[in-house]
């Protein structure tokens, strides 16, 4: 990818939420999604198990806040978030169920979208959006999605 400049971007080499609090965040990540973490010296927790992303965007707060509520405003009594990543899963369903019987605050549960994808979302304890989805685009035939280049339409 060419950027104006003589900056030339090859990929996203990584991404992880700033964590105030190790102990919740290890519970969502590492227990709760089961991210396989390696852990070095001052509690730094990595994994290279996980594929790369496959869409990076900048995606306004006013559809976000549709996509979570229906409509173009966030929420006052929802803390707003600083940044979204997603998880494909096997299972969406599955995975929302477990989540709620942990007490995670679901924000959307199990949601359609026009272009294919299902989404349930909710806030982290750094403030991320966090989405647990099944995205068929993204996959391959074996529901890996670490072959496929096909890009995801603008939503």
């Amino acid at each position: 990818m060419k950027i104006a400049g003589k900056i030339e971007v090859l990929f996203s080499a990584g991404f992880g939420p700033i964590v105030r609090e190790m102990a919740t965040s290890r519970k969502l990540y590492g227990e709760a999604l089961g991210i396989p973490f390696k852990e070095e010296s001052g509690g730094y927790l990595h994994t290279e198990a996980l594929q790369g992303t496959k869409t990076f965007a900048l995606w306004p707060l006013s559809q976000a806040a549709h996509s979570c509520f229906g409509n173009d405003s966030w929420p006052e009594d929802i803390p707003v978030p600083q940044a979204w990543l997603e998880f494909d899963v096997q299972n969406v369903e599955s995975a929302t169920a477990d989540l709620e019987s942990q007490g995670y605050r679901i924000l959307v549960k199990n949601k359609k979208e026009p272009w294919g994808q299902t989404v349930t979302r909710l806030l982290s304890p750094e403030g991320l959006l966090v989405g647990i989805t099944f995205t068929p685009l993204m996959r391959n035939e074996n529901n890996t999605g670490r072959n496929r280049s096909d890009k995801l339409e603008d939503h």
